[in-house]
C-alpha cells in the first residue's frame, strides 16, 4: 500500500496540543525512518525540519547524503539545513513563545499545521531533499527544558501512528533515548541489548518487522563516526533490507504480492 500525498512537511497532518512543534518531514513512502528525541535536542525549531539548525547538522546531513538516504540540500539551503537567509521564522507563532505539551494551544490552521504552527510562507521551503527517507521525533513539541515522562507518553500516540503509517523497512534511532524506545517498542531485543551508543553506532539489529540501525547522537560524534555511519548505510543499501512477505502463493496467478 502506498501513501498518496505530495506533502513533504507533516504529510499526515499531525496536530499535537502545543503551540510550537516540529512535525515529521520527508517521503511518506520511505524505506528509512530516522527517529530523533525532541527539537530541543535535535533541532528544527527555526526551520520546522528535524535535525537541522544545530552545530552538528552539517556533518549529520552530509553523512546521510553520502550514505544514500538523502539527495542533498535544496538550492539556497545552508549546510546545516537552514534557509541560508533571514526568511526562515521560528516554529513558534507570533502570539506566544514555544510551549510545552502541558500548555493547551489553539488548533493550528491547515496552512500552519504543515510547519509546526507557523503561519509564515517559510513552510514552502524544503531545505532537505529526502530519498525514500523520513524524519520524525519521539516528542515533536518544542519543550521548555527536558520534557517530563508524562509529556513523552502523550506524544507517543503521534509518533507511533506516524511510524506505522510510514511502515519503513529500517528504523534509524538517533541517540540513547530514541534507541532505547525503538528497541523496547519495536523489537524483542531490548532485554539483551545494552544501550551503549558508541558500540551500537551503525550496527544492524533485527527487530519485529523492522531492521534497526542505531546512530550515535551527532553532538557526541568522535573522529570516524561519520565515516562509520556512511559505510554502514552503504552496506545496508547494497543488501535486500526490505522487510516483506510474498503472499502471492495464496492467490491466483504468478505475480508476487508483497506486504509489510
Amino acid at each position: 500500500m502506498q501513501n498518496v500525498t505530495d506533502r513533504t512537511r507533516n504529510p499526515f497532518g499531525m496536530r499535537p496540543d502545543c503551540r510550537s512543534y516540529v512535525p515529521g518531514y520527508g517521503d511518506a513512502n520511505a524505506d528509512f525512518h530516522v527517529v530523533g528525541d525532541h527539537p530541543g535536542v535535535h533541532g528544527g525549531v527555526e526551520t520546522g525540519v528535524p535535525f537541522t539548525g544545530e552545530p552538528w547538522s552539517s556533518a549529520f546531513l552530509s553523512a546521510l547524503t553520502e550514505g544514500g538516504l538523502l539527495a542533498g540540500l535544496a538550492e539556497g539551503a545552508a549546510p546545516d539545513g537552514t534557509s541560508g537567509t533571514d526568511e526562515a521564522a521560528p516554529a513558534a507563532t507570533d502570539e506566544a513563545a514555544p510551549a510545552t505539551t502541558d500548555e493547551a494551544a489553539p488548533a493550528a490552521t491547515d496552512e500552519a499545521a504543515a510547519n509546526g504552527g507557523r503561519s509564515d510562507g517559510g513552510s514552502e521551503f524544503e531545505p532537505v531533499r529526502t530519498e525514500r527517507t523520513y524524519f520524525s521525533y519521539l516528542h515533536m513539541c518544542v519543550p521548555d527544558g527536558e520534557p517530563a515522562a508524562a509529556s513523552y507518553d502523550d506524544m507517543e500516540r503521534f509518533f507511533d501512528a506516524e511510524l506505522r503509517a510510514i511502515a519503513a523497512h529500517v528504523l534509524l534511532p538517533v541517540g540513547a533515548r530514541a534507541t532505547a524506545h525503538v528497541l523496547e517498542q519495536y523489537t524483542a531485543r531490548a532485554w539483551k541489548t545494552e544501550v551503549d551508543m558508541e558500540a551500537l553506532h551503525g550496527e544492524e539489529i533485527l527487530g519485529s518487522g523492522w531492521l534497526v540501525l542505531p546512530i550515535r547522537d551527532p553532538a557526541e560524534w568522535a573522529a570516524g563516526d561519520a565515516d562509520r555511519l556512511v559505510d554502514a548505510l552503504r552496506e545496508l543499501r547494497s543488501t535486500d533490507f526490505r522487510r516483506e512477505s510474498d503472499l502471492g502463493r495464496f492467490i491466483a496467478g504468478s505475480d508476487p504480492y508483497l506486504v509489510r
